[in-house]
């Protein structure tokens, strides 16, 4: 493995309202809510940080319609799908209608309209070659 020129501090989500978008992730995944103003805010997790940028003239996804391209998603593990499902519905996600392989992972969208998965992928529960 190569020598690291510049660490992954993390992605930053453009979005209407940073501080919102903060505390909806802060709900599914935890993390210290470190910066919260009108136009930034940053959520760091134990090894990675997720910002989140305003944006005035954000406009939501409209996967998987490519009118507005996803431009990049998240993707959170979860060995039971079904409770982990109720538990980011219940944060304020919103299930998309098309789910491609439900079995395996789900697509949700966070209330700025990011889509992101859930997944059995890198769990007991998810395929051997993701272990």
């Amino acid at each position: 493995m190569s020598e690291a020129v510049a660490p992954l501090w993390g992605p930053v989500l453009d979005c209407p309202d940073p501080i919102a978008l903060a505390e909806f992730y802060q709900r599914i995944c935890g993390g210290e809510l470190t910066v919260a103003t009108d136009s930034l805010a940053e959520l760091r997790l134990d090894s990675i940080s997720l910002g989140f940028q305003r944006d005035l003239n954000y406009r939501a996804p409209t996967w998987p319609d490519p009118r507005v391209p996803q431009q990049g998603h998240l993707d959170f593990k979860a060995a039971d799908l079904d409770a982990t499902e109720l538990r980011v519905l219940a944060a304020g996600a919103t299930k998309c209608a098309v789910q491609p392989n439900p079995a395996g992972f789900r697509v949700f969208l966070d209330p700025a309209g990011h889509p992101f998965c859930i997944s059995t992928w890198g769990t007991e529960a998810g395929p051997p070659e993701s272990r």
